[in-house]
């Protein structure tokens, strides 16, 4: 499989979790959580589903299209071992969505990543709360969910506390 079908099938799969969890969130309330910012594609997507939720950004730096950049008040800047600790510090846990694409090339150090970033997003999510990965993550009290009909296996993952 070329590396653009990888591509494709990654961004095919995040979209149709990403619209599943927007469903499954419905009824909840809390903020939304999107761990990296990049270009800010998924970050404008959330806001087109999740037009009345807060959507707290956490980013090392910003190098986003202007038209995806959150306000400052809704980005946090910096490491996410010290940013996420900070943020159920900050909010408890309330988070009804947590979004994650590791989105790195290298397999090893996104399931690296994946094991540092779990136990810190765990204790963020209220109960029902749900994460979207790109990568499989390590959770110690959620399931793993069936993946949309448009969801390339492998290539996301839902989990709900």
């Amino acid at each position: 499989m070329s590396r653009l079908d990888l591509f494709i099938d990654r961004m095919v799969s995040q979209r149709a979790c990403l619209d599943a969890a927007a469903r499954l969130i419905a009824d909840s309330h809390g903020p939304v959580f999107e761990l990296g910012l990049g270009n800010g594609r998924t970050y404008h997507h959330l806001r087109e589903i999740l037009p009345n939720r807060q959507i707290h950004v956490f980013e090392r730096a910003v190098a986003s299209h202007p038209d995806s950049t959150p306000p400052d008040d809704m980005l946090i800047l910096g490491d996410v071992n010290q940013t996420l600790p900070d943020a159920l510090a900050r909010f408890g846990a309330t988070a009804a969505l947590v979004h994650a694409d590791l989105g790195g090339h290298d397999r090893a150090k996104n399931d690296a990543f994946a094991r540092v970033v779990s136990p810190l997003v765990e204790p963020l999510l209220a109960p029902g709360g749900i994460m979207v990965a790109s990568d499989r993550m390590y959770f110690t009290s959620m399931e793993e969910l069936p993946l949309p009909q448009d969801a390339v296996p492998e290539r996301c993952f839902i989990y709900r506390k």
